[in-house]
């Protein structure tokens, strides 16, 4: 995002290069757009500084937190709700969709912490479900529209649920799961209990001092 902002400030880049378009991407294969639309928060400013804020931060968290030693499980909620955002997108007319994807994160990262009470600039104080209604009323009142952030809430929503309620209902089930492509990427094997490791491979590697008697 930060590489992105600065190639538009020096003027490298244009907006109109990376906005989300399907005519563009479908028609004339411009496929880098699925992928640069949601890598330009706008010029250097408050929005900018606001979205890279909140984005480092709920990831982190979420990353640090209820994906800690799961970074396929992690990556692959970034796809699910990229994908889900593209496939709206063709339908509610939105050119960027970085800032519907922080609200995604601040919103699965909510849900799963309902208890942590929220101090928001000091002015008002809530517990963290309510976090993403904030930020879209503080969207709001900056004049901006909701509909990203409504399309936000309602991906990280449908993340959620499928993820973590329904799989806890009666007669429910895991409807997502990660592809084991992407564990055996991101994922550390576990290890086997029944290997037997090489000699070079056990703690202090060879045994050097253990000679075998030759000859019998």
């Amino acid at each position: 995002c930060v590489l992105t902002t600065a190639a538009v400030q020096l003027e490298l880049i244009t907006p109109f290069q990376l906005y989300f378009n399907p005519e563009l991407i479908f028609k004339h294969f411009q496929v880098w757009r699925l992928i640069t639309n949601y890598l330009f928060f706008g010029p250097v400013g408050f929005n900018f500084l606001f979205n890279m804020i909140f984005l480092y931060r709920y990831c982190r968290m979420l990353e640090e937190g209820s994906f800690r030693g799961r970074t396929a499980d992690f990556v692959f909620m970034f796809l699910f709700g990229g994908l889900l955002m593209t496939l709206f997108g063709l339908f509610v007319n939105l050119v960027f969709l970085g800032q519907a994807f922080t609200i995604m994160l601040v919103y699965v990262w909510s849900r799963r912490n309902p208890y942590v009470r929220m101090n928001f600039f000091g002015l008002l104080i809530f517990q963290a479900p309510f976090l993403p209604w904030v930020l879209m009323g503080f969207s709001l009142l900056l004049g901006n529209s909701i509909i990203v952030d409504l399309l936000g809430i309602a991906v990280g929503h449908i993340y959620f649920f499928l993820e973590d309620v329904f799989p806890n209902q009666p007669g429910g089930g895991r409807l997502l799961r990660t592809p084991s492509v992407l564990k055996a990427i991101f994922d550390t094997p576990e290890d086997d209990p029944n290997y037997n490791p090489l000699p070079e491979e056990r703690p202090g590697g060879f045994a050097w001092g253990e000679g075998q008697r030759l000859g019998g």
